[in-house]
């Protein structure tokens, strides 16, 4: 689980309330139900009514992700991808379909499945490329819609202002009770900005980077069974891997969880650099 979203919502809301402390007010002074009503209920709606039912849906059923933000390190899957091509060279491709159902990944499990069954690598790398595209498409709609409403909450919470300053102006007759009509005014527009940075904008640029990440996922595994199915000898399969992973991103786990396959292919690689100069100097 990664916390970045949890963490810095209550950072943000906390650095907030600071503020209001410090300014000698209260933060019962913005917590107002009519503009909070107006701002998040009216904010949903438009949202609501600038796409589909079925994209507010997905949007809602990607929210609770948002703040999981659940992601598999890149090291371990390809250490996972080597572990299979060790497997398929030493027990054949056909014995990847007993290592299908000990995966738990569905996108993982059908790629095997279908090299197992001898589908053509052409034939694989479209379905497959295809089922990334599609996994894309559908999580991106539940970012643009929390984008959306990031754009429409600081309008609605104007439209907030202007109707309680429509009804300041009503009561020009009472002066003394001016000041704090004219600052209630004001909360609308302060929810509106403050929903729409605090809440909306960063939800869907977490979920759009989540996307990311997991488009990334996908493409190893993809390449890797691929490689897999066309016979790519491990210890290169694992260095090609490794080179289309960010810098920034980890490559290998240092501690505890380091997986045996990785250990096995490290040393395999030393013995094989071993062998190598031993040939060097017999030759010398």
């Amino acid at each position: 689980m990664d916390p970045a979203t949890l963490i810095g919502l209550l950072v943000a809301f906390g650095a907030l309330v600071a503020m209001i402390t410090l300014e000698g007010s209260s933060v019962m002074s913005i917590l107002l139900p009519a503009p909070m009503v107006l701002v998040f209920g009216a904010t949903i709606a438009v949202g609501i009514a600038g796409g589909t039912l079925k994209d507010f849906v997905t949007a809602v059923k990607a929210l609770p992700g948002a703040f999981r933000g659940k992601t598999t390190p890149p090291h371990r899957v390809i250490d996972q991808v080597v572990a299979l091509a060790e497997k398929a060279r030493s027990s054949g491709l056909l014995a990847l379909e007993q290592e299908a159902d000990k995966v738990d990944d569905p996108f993982l499990r059908r790629a095997l499945r279908n090299i197992a069954d001898g589908t053509d690598g052409d034939e694989l790398r479209i379905l497959l490329e295809d089922e990334i595209a599609t996994k894309a498409k559908s999580d991106r709609t539940a970012s643009k819609f929390f984008m959306a409403l990031g754009g429409y909450a600081p309008t609605v919470g104007i439209v907030g202002t202007v109707v309680s300053l429509t009804h300041v102006l009503e009561n020009l007759s009472t002066p003394d009770e001016l000041g704090p009509m004219i600052a209630t005014a004001f909360v609308a527009t302060l929810w509106g900005l403050l929903s729409a940075n605090f809440i909306w904008l960063p939800i869907g640029s977490r979920l759009k980077r989540l996307t990311e990440i997991e488009v990334d996922r996908m493409t190893l595994l993809m390449e890797g069974a691929l490689a897999v199915q066309a016979g790519s000898q491990p210890r290169l399969l694992g260095e090609r891997l490794r080179a289309m992973v960010a810098e920034s991103a980890p490559v290998r786990d240092t501690g505890k969880g380091t997986n045996k396959a990785a250990k096995a292919e490290a040393k395999a690689a030393a013995k094989a650099a071993a062998k190598d100069a031993a040939d060097l100097t017999d030759a010398a």
